[in-house]
């Protein structure tokens, strides 16, 4: 069976949640997470430069096989789901300009496939992450969705076997 490293995003304009696995059929492996942080005192523009150019290192750092990408849901705020579909847009471009291919998985089918449960609690999965990732340090909520987005990708990606 073929290795594949894998990148998870959980996009958002101030906090961009970021984890690389590695998948070999069933198992995984945590090879890194963190966080791309953008400065609320720029201009919009500048922070999706800053998102961009953060993304940008970790595609080139870690070399993934292919991007997942957890769909926007919507805010009750407009101009919060404006800005979080134009976060969203840029970390969708920068796994596209690196030439790999880009899942989009709902929320629910990430929480469902890493805790059995589509509704479940943010705390939830965090600790699903730290069971399926034994000795992972998480470094922040942000980076463990991004963690649970790729590891629904390992198992529902074009490349996940079964």
């Amino acid at each position: 069976m073929r290795v594949r490293r894998l990148l998870g995003l959980d996009p958002g304009l101030q906090r961009t949640g970021w984890g690389v696995i590695e998948s070999e059929g069933t198992r995984i492996r945590h090879i890194a997470n963190g966080v791309i942080a953008t400065d609320a005192k720029k201009p919009l523009a500048q922070r999706l430069v800053e998102l961009h150019d953060g993304l940008s290192a970790v595609l080139a750092q870690y070399s993934p096989a292919s991007v997942a990408v957890e769909e926007t849901f919507v805010n009750k705020n407009p101009t919060s789901t404006l800005k979080l579909g134009q976060a969203r847009g840029v970390v969708l471009l920068a796994g596209a300009l690196a030439g790999l291919s880009v899942a989009e998985y709902t929320p629910n089918h990430v929480k469902k496939s890493v805790v059995g449960a589509g509704h479940a609690a943010k705390e939830q999965v965090d600790a699903m992450v730290r069971i399926l990732l034994p000795g992972v340090k998480i470094h922040g909520a942000d980076a463990a969705d991004a963690l649970a987005v790729a590891i629904c990708h390992a198992h529902h990606g074009p490349h996940a076997s079964g």
